[in-house]
């Protein structure tokens, strides 16, 4: 069975994107996808996203070649989002950190 891309774009132009490493299971980024930006990602198999400040698609590690691999693409159970399982080559963040997420944490979880 196929999945309905189209769906994924009924609510909305842009699609959250939550990028993931496959071997270490590490949230490595958040991104946006419109549904270009998607269908390249499938058809390529790395990863590529729509820049909300430069108005237009980038392939990640294009310039850096710190590329992801797509091992695969899931939308959520309401179809609002996207998990990116990808193998990682190189570092995910732009500063230079494996991940974006990687500050000290907002406030207390207690």
């Amino acid at each position: 069975m196929t999945y309905d891309v189209k769906k994924l774009f009924a609510k909305s132009d842009l699609v959250p994107a939550i990028v993931q490493d496959a071997s270490t299971m590490d949230v490595l980024m958040l991104a946006y996808m419109n549904e270009e930006s998607l269908n390249k990602t499938l058809e390529t198999g790395y990863t590529w996203f729509y820049s909300r400040s430069r108005e237009q698609l980038w392939q990640k590690g294009e310039t850096s070649g710190n590329v992801q691999r797509v091992l695969s693409v899931v939308a959520d159970c309401d179809d609002d989002a996207l998990l990116v399982t990808v193998e990682q080559t190189g570092v995910a963040c732009h500063t230079g950190n494996w991940s974006c997420f990687f500050a000290a944490p907002i406030g207390d979880a207690d």
